[in-house]
């Protein structure tokens, strides 16, 4: 008999809900790549950061899910949160200097294991706050609210980190209402920074007022060999799971080839003929969409099974990359429009599908799955489209930037269109293999 839903620890929703927009508001994105470079690093030194961040998740993802089941999810979250305000601190004040490149370096360790930590331990926390007889419908709800709350505040990041970041516009606003600052590029560098540092402390907030769930066993006293134990077990349980497994699969072909697209988006605009103050304000909407995209889902929850959802989302995708590949001028900002639908939907139905499927003792370290295999997907497509651009460059040494990265986007919908079609034969097979398989 189910436990009374009064003794489940209901607070932890709303906590979950402001932890997670807190922890991922990151005022920085707009600017990030202009950011690095005007503190003094190079290109190169750029893209070695990057490739720390995302070693770091890596390496990290599965043990600290591992951990979050044995140890509890609560410390994770906390640690999580703890890990952010260092990573910010050391952000903010790094003194530019021959240090500054291995201070942003211990940046991206601290960074990548927050990341690490809170991925996978909040979600499983959160799930299981919720009263057992009433997850399967309330979990969409939650979902739900969690895809507006990320997608108005991704939009308030976008437009204030790139407007506190410009000393010109805000020298010109200041004007306009009969001040005069006086402000430098130098001294508004780091405001985008200041304001996330300024959100990571409520998110530590917010991870220290959760409370863990009644029910859950006690910290066991040898926690590293029960973490390779629950490792193993949530290994085991991904593999030998059609479902499970077929789900990640998706999940990695769609996300690594639109992570791509948004990794370049400016480039896109430029490559459009878009002015480049746009960025902010095309970024911006890309985020509202997920206010429409939280509506459909919610409706779709609990009527259509799995693969109808995967099509849909499937075929708005391609959609999109298709669009990419031909890029029309101007009316080529069209794309944003599928794609910005499309992406919030699988986040939604992964998370949703993954927490009900996936038993409660491992349910951590399963979704420390799904985001290792996510950022491992995000690697090989990114150094796979770079051999591509390269192979482009080596063959027509004539074109220019743009034309040879247009020649470069139409690897995206072929690459998912061969994806798709891998992933539908392998659902074939283990159909034909298993027809009873879960």
């Amino acid at each position: 008999m189910p436990l009374s839903s009064s003794i489940y620890p209901t607070g932890n929703i709303p906590l979950f809900i402001a932890f997670r927009v807190l922890f991922n508001v990151r005022f920085y994105y707009p600017v990030l790549g202009i950011l690095f470079l005007d503190l003094g690093l190079s290109l190169e030194q750029y893209s070695i950061l990057n490739a720390v961040w995302a070693a770091t998740i890596i390496l990290l993802e599965i043990p600290s899910g591992a951990l979050a089941d044995l140890i509890g999810r609560r410390r994770m979250v906390v640690a999580a949160g703890a890990l952010m305000v260092c990573e910010m601190l050391i952000f903010a004040f790094s003194p530019a200097g021959p240090w500054l490149f291995w201070l942003l370096a211990l940046n991206r360790v601290l960074s990548g294991a927050a990341e690490a930590c809170a991925s996978g331990a909040d979600e499983a926390l959160a799930y299981d706050s919720l009263d057992p007889s009433k997850r399967e419908s309330a979990w969409p709800d939650v979902l739900a609210r969690l895809v507006r709350w990320s997608s108005g505040s991704f939009f308030v990041a976008m437009i204030v980190g790139a407007a506190v970041f410009d000393a010109g516009l805000l020298n010109r606003t200041a004007g306009w209402l009969g001040l005069s600052p006086g402000l430098l590029q130098s001294q508004t560098l780091r405001w985008p920074v200041y304001l996330t540092l300024a959100t990571a402390v409520p998110a530590l907030a917010c991870a220290l007022l959760m409370r863990e769930p009644p029910g859950r066993p006690p910290a066991h006293r040898a926690p590293i060999a029960g973490a390779i134990r629950n490792i193993f077990s949530a290994a085991r349980f991904v593999f030998t799971s059609r479902r499970i497994l077929l789900l990640l699969l998706v999940a990695v072909l769609f996300d690594s080839t639109v992570r791509i697209f948004l990794t370049f988006a400016s480039n896109y605009y430029r490559l459009i003929e878009l002015p480049e103050f746009t960025n902010g304000i095309l970024g911006s909407a890309y985020a509202l969409l997920g206010f429409v995209s939280a509506f459909f889902a919610r409706r779709l929850a609990g009527r259509v099974p799995a693969w109808t959802v995967f099509i849909l989302v499937g075929c708005l995708l391609f959609a999109g990359l298709c669009g990419l590949a031909v890029a029309t001028p101007y009316w080529g900002v069209w794309v944003l429009l599928p794609i910005g639908l499309a992406m919030p939907m699988l986040y939604y139905f992964l998370s949703n599908f993954l927490n009900e499927w996936t038993d409660s003792s491992i349910r951590a370290t399963v979704l420390s799955f799904r985001g290792m295999a996510m950022n491992l997907g995000y690697g090989f497509a990114g150094i796979s489209f770079a051999a591509i651009t390269a192979g482009i460059r080596s063959s027509s040494p004539e074109l220019t930037t743009n034309e040879l990265f247009h020649r470069s986007l139409l690897s995206l919908p072929a690459a998912f269109a061969g994806g798709a079609l891998l992933v539908a034969a392998f659902a074939w097979i283990t159909r034909r293999k298993s027809p009873g398989a879960s």
